[in-house]
């Protein structure tokens, strides 16, 4: 362990971020803290940072080796290592943590969420020490951080409950006992922490043995405790959770709802606030239940009850979060609150800002997407550095873009942690206004070196049933049942990204070209990647011809051209449209505008192909050919390269640690049966088998780190 100073200096001067107004100038002239240590990493490190450096606090930053050369640490006052990688000894190393609380003379401590956030033990071990945690009382911490005995206490308090049983589960057969008599489907969970992590959903007795080994599992590695609660699975719920915000002087104020319904694997992927599903008589009963639940135990600091909300607005209690969520910038878009801000005030003695529940207010609408190195066909995290990153700035009005990132150009995506890139929030007036924004910023942002979720949440908020407010935490499911596999064009998008594609190629050869005068007419083929009904993708054909408006083109800025497309699928019609395209050098954005549709659109331009380009359109990579009409006609005699026969292989989906092989040599499976169990960034993953058959060979054990797409297992042939 050792102490970061002079680098911290040298850092300040080459990274400078404007000051963000999401909250209005802070409201806090009392004396809270002189110095806190900020227990987490990555962006909730940073934002708690931001606060504190309005307060004029001092923050003390806390790494693991592979954090070294983080954001979050150079932002920091000073910083202090406290162990290697593998969260176990570094994250949740608390011996580590209270020796730099100790050297750095820190006064208290925000845990921001995950690691030892809702960690009862180091609350106590912290007040022994006469250090104050910015966050819940010990007692109630350990209260409603446990999933079981905040259940008990809820009911208490006179809050909705979902059917379920309230003692701990012994084993997977008492799971099952329970399950039977409770009715299925059920949710198994996790009783400590939350994230989505050791949670499972069963509709039968044997699912219900595999997603208890799995849940526990989960449970164990996550949090440190593998205990596990069963209760009822509301079907078509929607998830909505209530703010809350407590000081130690008896007050207790309930915030507007975020919505939280768009969710993998029970975790949170877009929320929003407020929701459209609820009416200001349930809002009011959900805030009011929210604070008699809080005030049962004596809570201060902030924290979220969630509930399940059925298409009747019955609501029941889920849980409570007794930290600060992941998606509280939303609540901070729509309120005005610095909810970090209202933490420190708490944990220093003071009341909050504001005592008077009549003073809370809606302010418009805000939207949150957790942008992800992952997948988004699977949801399997990415790793790898990002070789290019440029986030999205406000657009139509100040501040209405917000990004809460850890990481900057360069930063790496590490297997240990979890792959969470940024929560982009956008604001409007109006739901619709703040849905424009988000599709506008999501277009903007720039992320290369890693695969990311982009596709998926562009996807999802363009989705007419999402800008409907028709959603529950069925939606992926339901909408993406093969899984998202990217982008399917239109008739109205096929035209946009053939028509700016022929417009591109245009003044790429323009740029290229030591005549740019001379050409104001062109006819391009464009093969267009067409996502199909049982997932596979075809080339879509357009012949564009190209006129260009101007005598001239403009190497630098906006080009006015006629274009007329004609496809060969049949399915669309010809078209003939006037369009605008501003593509500066060296810059990947390129704006297309229609002004006959009056819409405006952002693709980037990602790389060169030997046929053509890569670009992000509509959040999706297409891969295009465009060849003039001579090219055409002589790829039809190319023959297409034969793809490798994976059948018989089982691969690492990801990289990870092989948890279990539940196979040996010479054994027969049945397709579909467990292999392997791979486990990255606290999540575990079972791989099964591609086809029945005999085990051939078996490449690694319990313990062993792969790469992605790692042979582990293979089949004899058939």
């Amino acid at each position: 362990m050792y102490l970061k100073r002079f680098p911290l200096i040298r850092s300040r001067l080459l990274h400078t971020t404007a000051p963000a107004r999401y909250f209005g100038p802070c409201k806090t002239t009392e004396p809270t803290f002189d110095k806190i240590l900020i227990a987490n990493r990555g962006e909730i490190a940073c934002r708690v940072i931001r606060t504190a450096k309005r307060m004029g606090i001092k923050t003390v930053a806390v790494y693991s080796d592979a954090d070294a050369n983080s954001l979050f640490v150079r932002e920091a006052d000073e910083a202090f290592r406290v162990g290697p990688a593998p969260t176990s000894q570094s994250y949740l190393n608390v011996e580590a943590i209270m020796d730099a609380i100790k050297t750095s003379g820190a006064q208290a401590v925000h845990p921001g969420y995950g690691f030892l956030s809702e960690n009862a033990g180091f609350v106590k071990r912290l007040d022994a020490a006469g250090v104050s945690f910015i966050g819940p009382k010990e007692y109630a911490m350990a209260a409603m951080g446990d999933k079981i005995q905040s259940k008990i206490i809820a009911k208490e308090a006179g809050v909705n409950t979902i059917p379920g049983y309230d003692g701990v589960v012994r084993d997977a057969e008492h799971a099952v006992e329970i399950a039977e008599d409770i009715g299925y489907p059920v949710m198994l969970k996790a009783s400590a922490g939350g994230g989505g992590k050791g949670m499972r959903i069963a509709h039968s007795a044997s699912e219900v043995h595999e997603g208890f080994k799995l849940a526990s599992d989960e449970a164990q590695s996550s949090f440190g405790d593998n205990r596990i609660l069963v209760e009822k699975f509301i079907e078509e719920p929607r998830h909505i959770e209530i703010q809350i915000i407590a000081d130690g002087q008896g007050n207790v104020l309930w915030l507007p709802e975020r919505e939280c319904s768009i969710q993998r694997r029970n975790q949170k992927v877009i929320e929003e606030a407020p929701s459209t599903h609820l009416d200001a008589d349930t809002r009011r009963k959900m805030g009011e239940q929210a604070v008699a639940l809080a005030r049962n135990v004596g809570y201060n600091s902030a924290g979220t009850v969630e509930f399940l909300v059925d298409k009747h607005r019955n609501f029941y209690f889920l849980e409570m979060n007794t930290r600060l969520q992941v998606e509280h910038p939303i609540t901070e878009y729509i309120t005005g609150f610095d909810l970090v801000e209202e933490m420190i005030r708490s944990a220093a003695g003071l009341p909050l800002t504001t005592t008077d529940q009549s003073a809370v207010k809606i302010n418009g609408w805000a939207i949150e997407s957790r942008v992800y190195a992952e997948d988004p066909e699977k949801y399997l995290p990415s790793i790898g550095t990002l070789s290019k990153y440029q986030e999205p700035r406000s657009w139509r009005a100040e501040n209405d873009v917000r990004c809460d990132s850890g990481i900057s150009e360069g930063s790496e995506i590490s297997m240990f942690y979890d792959p969470m890139i940024c929560k982009l929030s956008t604001h409007g007036a109006t739901r619709a206004d703040a849905i424009a924004t988000m599709n506008h910023a999501l277009d903007r942002y720039l992320i290369k070196g890693v695969t990311h979720n982009i596709p998926l949440l562009r996807d999802v908020v363009s989705n007419t049933d999402f800008g409907s407010g028709r959603i529950t935490t069925a939606f992926l499911a339901e909408h993406y049942p093969g899984g998202f596999k990217g982008h399917r064009l239109t008739s109205e998008t096929a035209g946009q990204l053939a028509t700016a594609s022929a417009a591109m190629q245009f003044i790429r050869q323009a740029r290229e070209s030591s005549d740019h005068v001379a050409a104001r007419v062109a006819e391009y083929v464009l093969l267009l990647p067409q996502l199909q009904d049982d997932g596979s993708v075809h080339k879509l054909e357009a012949r564009v011809s190209l006129a260009l408006d101007s005598a001239a083109v403009n190497l630098q800025g906006t080009n006015s051209f006629t274009a007329t497309t004609v496809y060969d699928n049949g399915e669309y019609p010809p078209t003939t449209s006037k369009l605008d395209i501003s593509w500066d050098v060296d810059m990947p954005f390129v704006e297309l505008c229609q002004p006959s549709q009056g819409n405006a659109l952002t693709l980037q331009y990602l790389d060169p192909l030997p046929l053509g380009f890569r670009v992000q359109f509509m959040g999706t990579k297409f891969d295009i050919d465009v060849l003039l009409p001579r090219q055409r006609e002589l790829l039809r005699f190319m023959k297409e390269k034969e793809r490798l026969d994976t059948s018989k292989l089982v691969l690492s989906p990801m990289p990870g640690t092989i948890v279990s092989v539940a196979i040996a040599p010479g054994d027969v499976v049945a397709e579909g049966a467990e292999v392997a169990v791979v486990e990255a960034m606290k999540m575990q993953n079972v791989l099964r088998a591609p086809r029945a058959g005999t085990i051939k060979a078996v490449h690694v054990q319990p313990g062993a780190t792969v790469g992605g797409d790692d042979i582990l297992i293979e089949l004899e042939d058939e």
